[in-house]
């Protein structure tokens, strides 16, 4: 309709969209390599049945070595009557205290090798544990395995897990534990091929004499006796901190170090073998790094938490909506079937008013269809509004009995319509677009629920006339899934806060009671509904009345309307948000029609990116079978829910095939459109018009030929 200035252009939207989205999905992939949940939904390691060994020279050492670059080989063992307790896989915020309070209470240290994703949680833990005398040891950013990942992966494990010591603590591990290692002698060549790269990091690589394995949990006195080294002679042991129930553990801990008091020494695998201290002072830029690394990983724990609960509201909005279009839909048909056997009755004059502007393409097929119409004493009015092509010339070169047109200096569809009004002659009046071809018993079935005294407005069945290409079938789609079982679902409630321009019947006296059509909105169709209920009428939903409209051909002209929309609705329903606390009509349509729309048409899209964010997560972290087993069985209820529909719409079951590629593009373009007018909402910027581009051509006419007929 009216030409006014076009806003500003998605594009800066999109990229800042698309900035957020890949920054969304990095967030969640840290958080699932922080968590270190495998594609197969493990998180142990897989190795050979039968791995080949090390060479002799490892693993027939002592528990610590040291590893040249050359892979020279230097090993030590701790000296006779000196025991280091070595922790792994913490730290931990139930067990790690308590084992720190075991030692002290008997004075005994120990060393802990830590896990940097732990470091990071609980950083006071760690600070705790070398402000008690304690050794600190890496055991990787994620305890992963490092003999069966890349070299590439081993050196960001390594490097990760300095950076989170070093923010933590402002301190660096000298000392290294890899993870899934015991003694020296079960040491496999890939797991030679993984100390290598330990050592030349710079890593003295701490193994163990005396491997309890409590993680087994096996018993106290299993755990004492394995801990303990032969007569005098001295050890490493290795226990746990983390990674599960510990508390065999802590109570063999204590049993350990009160059997063997006064007979070892209990002390770190630095001081036990006579070396430095096991920590070094870190440099500004790796504590920078770390604390960097600390928050990235909060922020991506929080992130994953939000899109956890955006995408349950997601899905169970969309289940809830779909339950309540399919229950609605069925109590419907049994309702429209008791009344359909009743003929048709004639209710006085019906003005068609068409508001056209540039509409050459069109326009003659919208009005043919009119005049075409069986309903008797039908005047039909052609608002031109200061149209630049021939369409009005078009319009009086068809001759038609019964159509007039009406020119005006372009004012918009609002103005239109109102003049259109104001020269209508009926009692009842239909809207109709320019570009919609109405069935030839359309008006008269539109206007049959006029019967009943307090109907104010009535919404026909729009349906998509040109169905070919991806577009248009998609379109199809929504048009019968959604647009239509929504009205059935809403008119049960009288609540139904639109009745479409392109085919929509009012009475005079209900557009009398709103003032005409106002422009104070850009879905100037939905503002004149909300006001006609407000005005106490009721709008119902006439399903048999059937116009079908050329929709969107392109992506961009699709976006361009659908945004207009989008932002028209909120608009409009914030104009009529008082209807939450009125009463009757107008309380019915703000507490269950707006209420409806904020959930499923505004809060649910501004959810679903969490539902494709979680889907490219769980490519990578989930299981393939799980993310696939969702995916497909909630494609599953869309299919049949849209089958249900498109056979209360008489329409053949073809377009399903494409369901599945909606998913994956059209879904993303509307709720695009949905953040993108959200966020012009907030700015409070003003949307232009933008006009879409009708073809008109043959191909659309013999597509809306073929849906009058049945076929798709």
């Amino acid at each position: 309709m009216a030409r006014r200035r076009r806003g500003a252009g998605p594009r800066a939207h999109w990229f800042l969209l698309l900035l957020w989205m890949l920054v969304l999905l990095a967030e969640l992939g840290f958080n699932g390599y922080v968590r270190q949940v495998g594609a197969d939904g493990r998180s142990a390691p897989r190795v050979p049945a039968h791995p080949a060994a090390a060479p002799a020279e490892v693993t027939g050492a002592g528990p610590v070595l040291t590893l040249d670059r050359d892979g020279k080989v230097t090993s030590r063992g701790m000296p006779a009557g000196t025991i280091a307790l070595t922790f792994d896989d913490g730290p931990d915020p139930e067990w790690t205290p308590r084992i720190l309070d075991m030692l002290a209470k008997h004075h005994a240290h120990a060393t802990f090798f830590v896990i940097g994703t732990r470091v990071n949680a609980y950083p006071e833990l760690t600070r705790r544990i070398l402000a008690e005398g304690h050794e600190l040891g890496s055991h990787t950013f994620t305890h992963a395995n490092l003999a069966i990942i890349p070299g590439w992966r081993r050196q960001l494990e390594l490097t990760l897990a300095r950076n989170a010591i070093a923010g933590a603590t402002g301190r660096e591990a000298t000392a290294m534990r890899p993870p899934y290692s015991s003694e020296p002698a079960a040491i496999t060549a890939a797991d030679y091929a993984a100390l290598l790269d330990v050592g030349r990091a710079g890593y003295r690589i701490v193994l163990s004499d005396l491997d309890p394995q409590d993680w087994r949990r096996p018993g106290i006195a299993q755990i004492v006796s394995a801990a303990t080294p032969a007569e005098g002679a001295g050890g490493v042991v290795l226990l746990h901190d983390g990674g599960g129930d510990r508390s065999q553990t802590v109570a063999a801990l204590d049993t350990l170090l009160t059997q063997l008091a006064g007979r070892y020494r209990f002390t770190t695998v630095a001081e036990g073998l006579g070396l430095p201290d096991g920590t070094v002072a870190a440099g500004t830029a790796d504590r920078l790094r770390g604390d960097a690394l600390r928050w990235t990983q909060a922020t991506s724990r929080w992130v994953a938490g939000v899109t956890t609960v955006l995408l349950q509201i997601a899905l169970g909005l969309a289940l809830l909506r779909l339950a309540l279009q399919v229950f609605s839909a069925r109590v419907h048909v049994r309702r429209e079937r008791r009344r359909r056997g009743r003929p048709l009755r004639y209710l006085g004059p019906v003005s068609v008013v068409v508001p056209a502007y540039n509409e050459s393409a069109t326009i003659a097929a919208t009005v043919r269809s009119l005049a075409r119409n069986d309903y008797p004493r039908l005047e039909v009015i052609v608002v031109d509004d200061g149209s630049t092509d021939d369409t009005a010339g078009i319009v009086y070169r068809l001759g038609l009995p019964g159509v007039r047109v009406v020119q005006q200096h372009n004012a918009g569809k609002p103005a239109a319509l109102n003049t259109g009004i104001a020269h209508a002659r009926g009692d009842l009046l239909v809207f109709v677009d320019a570009d919609t071809v109405l069935a030839p018993d359309a008006i008269g079935r539109l206007v049959q629920p006029f019967v009943a005294a307090d109907v104010g407005a009535v919404s026909g069945n729009t349906k998509v006339g040109n169905r070919h290409g991806l577009i248009g079938r998609w379109q199809h789609l929504e048009y019968v899934v959604g647009f239509n079982l929504d009205r059935r679902m809403l008119d049960l409630g009288e609540c139904m806060p639109t009745v479409p321009g392109a085919i929509g019947a009012f009475r005079h006296e209900a557009l009398a009671d709103t003032g005409g059509v106002s422009a104070a909105t850009l879905a100037e169709d939905t503002d004149l509904t909300m006001a006609v209920i407000r005005a106490g009428w009721r709008v119902v939903y006439e399903d048999s009345a059937i116009a079908w409209t050329e929709a969107p051909a392109t992506l961009r002209q699709l976006w361009q309307q659908r945004y207009r929309w989008c932002y028209g609705t909120m608009q409009a329903m914030w104009k009529h948000r008082r209807s939450i606390v009125e009463r009757g009509a107008a309380g019915r349509l703000g507490r269950r029609g707006l209420s409806y729309l904020l959930l499923f048409q505004l809060l649910l899209p501004l959810c679903a990116p969490a539902i494709d964010a979680y889907a490219l997560y769980g490519l990578v972290f989930l299981p393939i079978w799980q993310v696939a087993a969702v995916w497909l069985g909630f494609a599953a209820l869309q299919a049949l829910g849209a089958a249900y529909a498109l056979h209360l719409d008489g329409e053949r079951y073809g377009p399903l095939w494409t369901l599945p590629l909606q998913q994956v593009v059209y879904r993303q373009l509307m709720y695009l459109v949905v953040l993108q007018s959200s966020a012009t909402a907030l700015v409070g910027s003003r949307l232009g018009w933008h006009r879409i581009t009708r073809l008109g051509d043959a191909r659309v006419r013999r597509d809306i030929r073929r849906a009058g007929s049945g076929r798709p």
